[in-house]
């Protein structure tokens, strides 16, 4: 099944959409890339969506992505005795460790670890940012504040500390056990949450030891500060911009958004914009205007990916909405302005080989008009420099490693296949003719693009590219 975009679509699985036949339909209507949120569900639960899409994958005889997303520690309150309570402007608030339940003047915070971390005049949100603490004074187990933006506060409510690297890993023992388990599922993307420095992106190799790509979640205002680190850390990032917009002011969110687009980019790195993108049909089968502005605002940013949560989720409408989010991608890939925009913002290539062979073989796609640009890959690298160039013509990624056909289905332009290997040049050629062929982006008299490594099998060694023509095949061949 070939796509007609660019640009891809992750789909968050759940209660609306978790059976064979809803799954089936996601992937028919448009998703590239099913996402397991491990901050729901259990494993069997998640086990039985692997056991889905796998099955799926053979029917279609398409890679398709799997991300597990990782739920990363939670600050919450205690319990209140009455459920709830109301803070008013300027009252004074406790927290502290101690574990009854709370009442007007204070609430259990049970994270030691926080204590330490702050300093008179921290600011605390609570419940998404609706309320917000300022800290006067502190002890080792109690801290004291004052009630700036007041409301209603209720049992195990979320605690976000902007502006504080918080002593705390990013993997706690839950994700770490919900780790294990999805590697040995074979998830191909690892989404890594609460990171705040380059050494949660470390220690999140060390556990994972290769065995699946990291995306990084930037929704910590600290990290922002460590960007190009952990950019470079990374094997691709997505844009949390729900807990991000949490933590710094919402006029911050979308110059901070593009910012990391623009690094991503020049790194080559597949980044995904994620949080609220059709948020409103959760309930409503079409989307606001402001919502298909800001899928489309994205598009032409040039993302790699965009994702839906609880709309393909939990939301009464899941088919509906991938559908409308892949007409978005397709309509704006159209616009003269889309290609203008990914021309004026593409990166400069590196002085390396491999930059200056899909460099050079994008002009060349340009120049001469070609149906496709075959990328010969064992890691992935060839291709992923492919797409960093945004070339017009279509990526054909063939590999013969499935791992690696997988994680390049969330990356913009690509459309993997899975091949054996390949020993000499001329069979390489040829195999590229028949596989654009075969899979309908080349008839006969088309010239695509080849490009590829040798020797062969070697992992990061682009130095070939060839043009070629397609004309000893026929549909029967």
């Amino acid at each position: 099944m070939r796509r007609f975009r660019k640009a891809k679509i992750v789909a968050t699985l759940g209660p609306a959409s978790l059976s064979a036949k809803m799954i089936t339909k996601l992937y028919s209507a448009g998703v590239d890339v099913f996402r397991l949120n491990f901050s729901h569900g259990a494993h069997e639960t998640h086990q039985e969506a692997v056991n889905i899409i796998r099955d799926l994958e053979k029917k279609v005889k398409r890679p398709i992505g799997i991300l597990m997303d990782l739920q990363g520690p939670k600050l919450r309150i205690g319990k209140f005795a009455k459920k709830s309570i109301i803070l008013k402007p300027k009252d004074i608030f406790h927290l502290d460790l101690d574990e009854k339940p709370g009442d007007e003047t204070r609430v259990n915070l049970p994270h030691h670890e926080l204590y330490s971390s702050l300093h008179k005049g921290t600011d605390l949100l609570l419940d998404d940012g609706k309320l917000r603490l300022r800290v006067i004074s502190w002890k080792k187990n109690s801290i004291k504040t004052e009630v700036i933006i007041g409301g209603v506060l209720s049992d195990r409510k979320g605690v976000n500390v902007p502006g504080v690297i918080l002593p705390i890993s990013s993997m706690t023992t839950k994700d770490r056990a919900d780790l294990s388990f999805g590697l040995k599922q074979g998830v191909d993307w690892v989404a890594l949450s609460f990171v705040q420095r380059p050494e949660d992106v470390t220690e999140a190799q060390k556990a994972i030891k290769g065995k699946a790509k990291i995306i990084v979640k930037l929704e910590k205002p600290m990290a922002i500060q460590f960007l190009p680190e952990i950019i470079n850390l990374a094997d691709g990032v997505m844009v949390a911009r729900g807990d991000l917009g949490v933590e710094v002011p919402p006029e911050d969110v979308p110059s901070i958004q593009k910012r990391i687009i623009h690094l991503c980019r020049e790194a080559g790195k597949p980044v995904i914009v994620a949080t609220q993108m059709l948020d409103s049909m959760v309930a409503n089968p079409t989307p606001t205007r402001a919502e298909a502005s800001d899928v489309a605002t994205a598009i032409y940013d040039g993302v790699d990916a965009v994702m839906l949560s609880a709309e393909s989720a939990s939301g009464k409408f899941p088919i509906e909405t991938v559908s409308i989010m892949d007409r978005i991608i397709y309509r704006v890939e159209q616009d003269e302005i889309y290609r203008q925009m990914l021309d004026a913002t593409r990166p400069q290539p590196l002085p390396n080989v491999a930059d200056a062979i899909t460099s050079a073989a994008r002009q060349v796609a340009h120049t001469i008009g070609i149906a496709g640009m075959v990328t010969f890959t064992e890691s992935g690298a060839t291709t992923l420099r492919a797409a960093r160039e945004r070339p017009e013509a279509p990526i054909i990624a063939v590999t013969p490693t499935l791992a690696t056909a997988r994680r390049l289905a969330l990356v913009w332009g690509v459309h993997p296949v899975m091949a054996p290997d390949i020993h000499t040049f001329s069979e390489m050629v040829n195999r590229g003719c028949k596989i654009a062929f075969d899979q309908k982006f080349a008839k006969q008299g088309d010239q695509i693009i080849v490009i590829a490594g040798v020797p062969f099998a070697v992992a990061g060694g682009t130095n070939i590219l060839r043009i070629a023509k397609i004309e000893k095949f026929s549909e029967e061949s």
